[in-house]
């Protein structure tokens, strides 16, 4: 009886032994499987037999030990261990390495979560960030200003080549130098024709026909017919050359005063109360005259090719003569903004200095931009003030609207100007930059990246950069408890207790290496003397099986 039970207490030996060596080939075939987990077999000693339980020492006699038979060994546990693998670098921006506690988590087709460390991710055709298997990679999304929204999980997608984003200018910060040392502008340059009269003889007035206008030098000739084209070009405005424009009598006008309007307009100059000088285009004593805005930076230049006619082949209606320069130091400068669809607009600023004051001087700025026919309108006028040392005190008229009428864009765009890092001090040359603006032309997302807390971050083909995402992490309690699934994932098991969402660097969760994968924590030389020490234990449990039979056939032997 004793040698059958050697027998089955050697079985049980190679049994543990074989079950190792399984593991340990399990942790082989894995080493280089993405994020594997290694396991180690752990034995237990089986019950044994006892023959004596022993006894306590008395007065007279000493204590016995038990005397007990052990009766083999069994599988204790396969104890998964779950500390963290190197981390390799791969340069591709969807594979994502854990570095610390904590799992992807991910959905299944069918609805299932699960869970892994493996983060080789790629996109799949609806811009979904996916595993290899093709299950969704969840996070936390973001909404329509790119904040992510916490708290509820979406699978993340990430739109490249198909997301496209634009911003209205809000702000403009401008800088540098308005000089306090130049000459006050009191008045713009001013021009007047010839003397126009009308067909009775009279001096040409607002209300006079074109079609009936004379040179008062030819009064028998008309300059105009009706549906004549006539066009401004090569005007200039403190020597920029202002954009083209044309005026078809009968459609935008028919009058002289008409006319007059028109062409303040094209000249961009601004009427609003209280600016210096009297600009405007007026008719006085039959002379059209044409009065700028106070200021060097913005005096006209209209020579003799300014105004011309389709009627007579081209023809040259007036003759304009300057009777005024513009006075006072100025300057010029502009910036680009965007509409809500992302349109860059020129907006034109020139700069004239006002007035020198006790408290220290004063500018006036004029602001023109093009409405959203493309138009020249002005747009706009006010001041800024800075003290007796030249710091910026205040600004008037900063806000201002530019028309995006026709253009499908939100019209109004509204802007305002930030005059605070511009000084006034008496330097050689006033110099005005617009330093930033906060809008931006339309860009496509070409590119993402990973952060250390899980954020994905798209850039943009105009430079502008947005969150789109943010990865979710799952922490349980005991990771050892969880049970391992097919794909690299894993299950929460009864001893792993439930996870707990949340973002990479909270709550105990590691943080992320984007461009990077963890790698298998298996270590090759621990398997090869585990392979050695096992099969080694594996020879020699069958050792006793074959000497256990062999005292069986000495036994038999007996009986012939």
């Amino acid at each position: 009886m004793g040698l059958t039970t050697a027998m089955y207490t050697g079985l049980s030996g190679m049994n543990v032994n074989q079950t190792r060596i399984d593991t340990i080939g399990h942790n082989i075939a894995n080493v280089n499987t993405t994020a594997f987990k290694s396991s180690r077999t752990l034995f237990q000693f089986q019950l044994s037999r006892i023959l004596s339980g022993g006894s306590a020492p008395s007065e007279t006699t000493g204590g016995t030990n038990p005397t007990q038979v052990g009766l083999g060994a069994v599988v204790g546990s396969t104890q998964r261990d779950m500390t963290p693998g190197s981390v390799e670098t791969t340069g591709i921006n969807s594979d994502v390495a854990i570095q610390g506690a904590g799992m992807f988590v991910l959905q299944r087709a069918d609805g299932r979560q699960v869970y892994t460390r493996d983060g080789a991710f790629s996109l799949d055709a609806n811009n979904r960030l996916v595993s290899m298997d093709g299950h969704a990679v969840r996070g936390f999304a973001v909404d329509s200003n790119f904040n992510v929204v916490p708290g509820v999980l979406s699978d993340l997608t990430i739109p490249v080549g198909t997301l496209s984003i634009a911003h209205a200018t809000q702000n403009v910060t401008l800088d540098g130098d308005l000089s306090a040392g130049g000459t006050i502008a009191t008045q713009g340059s001013t021009h007047a024709t010839q003397t126009l009269v009308d067909g009775g003889g009279g001096l040409a007035a607002a209300g006079t026909a074109l079609s009936d206008l004379r040179d008062g030098a030819i009064p028998g000739t008309t300059l105009f017919a009706a549906g004549n084209t006539i066009t401004v070009s090569n005007l200039t405005r403190g020597g920029r050359v202002l954009p083209p424009r044309s005026f078809v009598i009968g459609t935008d006008g028919s009058t002289l005063g008409d006319f007059a309007t028109w062409l303040q307009s094209a000249a961009g100059i601004d009427m609003t109360a209280g600016v210096p000088g009297t600009p405007g285009v007026t008719i006085e004593n039959g002379q059209l005259v044409i009065r700028g805005n106070a200021g060097e930076a913005n005096a006209l230049g209209i020579d003799a090719n300014v105004v011309r006619s389709d009627n007579g082949g081209g023809s040259l209606p007036f003759t304009f003569t300057q009777t005024a320069e513009a006075n006072g130091s100025g300057v010029y400068t502009s910036f680009t903004a965007y509409d809500s669809l992302g349109n860059a607009v020129v907006a034109n600023a020139s700069y004239a200095l006002e007035a020198l004051t006790a408290t220290g001087p004063v500018w006036r700025y004029y602001l023109t931009a093009p409405d959203g026919a493309g138009v020249l309108q002005a747009i706009g006028t006010g001041t800024v003030s800075f003290d007796n040392n030249g710091n910026y005190v205040s600004a008037t008229g900063n806000q201002f609207n530019l028309d995006r009428s026709g253009t499908g864009a939100t019209s109004p765009l509204q802007i305002t100007l930030d005059f605070s890092q511009i000084n006034g001090l008496s330097t050689e040359l006033s110099n005005v930059i617009a330093a930033s603006q906060d809008g931006y032309p339309p860009g496509t997302l070409a590119n993402f990246g990973i952060g250390v807390d899980g954020t994905v971050s798209g850039t943009f083909t105009n430079g502008q950069s947005r969150t789109l995402g943010q990865l979710a992490v799952a922490v349980f309690s005991n990771d050892e408890g969880l049970i391992a699934d097919t794909d690299n994932n894993y299950l929460n098991g009864p001893n792993s207790g439930e996870p707990v969402i949340t973002t990479p660097g909270l709550t105990g969760a590691g943080q992320m290496m984007g461009g990077a994968l963890e790698l298998s924590n298996v270590d090759l030389s621990r398997e090869f003397i585990g392979l050695i020490t096992s099969s080694t234990a594996f020879q020699a449990a069958s050792r006793v099986i074959s000497t256990s039979s062999d005292m069986l056939d000495q036994l038999l032997l007996i009986t012939r």
